[in-house]
């Protein structure tokens, strides 16, 4: 069964993440179905732009740990989002943890409504948001980036529109989307795709400069002892060693 839904509507197509069993967490094979069915959006003349939202009441718990994506695979679907030559938006009401963060970063268009929280767990587990720093550092506070990153603390939509990490908190997604979907309809295919490359050079710069070294970080913090102990702790219900 595939754990991507798609459908379109007067030009603009939408990818729904349907992995309710996992609560749409990154695997391997998640990754990859997002990965291709954008591409596939990139080279269709007939749309306009891409939504990307989920089914159930998280829109992604970060990554599968029981199957999770090679770190450079998950690199590669983020940077799919950055450089489509469509606006990705994203639409979210739901929870939002994690790499679920880096997917949301990596968006063009955020809108989040009442039912969403936000956190980067990662330090609560012995890792660090490595490779979805690509994304979120380039868009969001950097004060907020210190709080968040270091604390783990959850937070909501506003706080989440405040710090840059989204576009809008609204009490109804789907009318807040409607004006913005209404433009992307009115642009030019061109237009959108060369102000699209405006406003995402920082961030493609980010891809360029820091993938790499990046990568190979989260390799070596998910292959430590304390990621081992955050993880297990994480899957038995119980505090990790180190909290006091």
């Amino acid at each position: 069964m595939k754990l991507v839904r798609t459908g379109r509507e007067r030009g603009i197509a939408t990818v729904r993440m349907d992995s309710q069993t996992n609560r749409n967490a990154l695997s391997a094979r998640l990754v990859a179905e997002l990965r291709e069915t954008l591409a596939r959006y990139g080279e269709d003349d007939t749309v306009r732009a891409v939504v990307l939202t989920h089914t159930g009441n998280t829109f992604c718990a970060g990554a599968d740990l029981g199957a999770p994506p090679d770190p450079e695979a998950f690199v590669a679907l983020m940077r799919e989002i950055v450089t489509l030559p469509k606006p990705v938006v994203a639409r979210v009401d739901g929870h939002v943890r994690a790499g679920g963060l880096g997917l949301l970063a990596a968006c063009d268009i955020s809108v989040a409504g009442p039912a969403s929280t936000f956190a980067l767990t990662e330090s609560r587990l012995g890792l660090a948001p490595a490779v979805i720093s690509l994304p979120l550092l380039p868009r969001t506070d950097p004060r907020a980036a210190a709080r968040y990153y270091l604390t783990g603390e959850r937070f909501d939509a506003t706080e989440a529109a405040r710090i840059s990490l989204i576009t809008l908190a609204a009490d109804d997604v789907d009318k807040a989307l409607t004006p913005v979907l209404d433009g992307l309809r009115r642009a030019s295919p061109q237009g959108l795709a060369a102000s699209k490359e405006l406003v995402t050079a920082t961030v493609r710069e980010s891809f360029d400069q820091y993938a790499e070294d990046l990568i190979a970080r989260s390799a070596a913090l998910f292959a430590s002892a304390e990621a081992r102990e955050g993880m297990t702790a994480l899957l038995e219900r119980r505090d990790p060693a180190w909290v006091l």
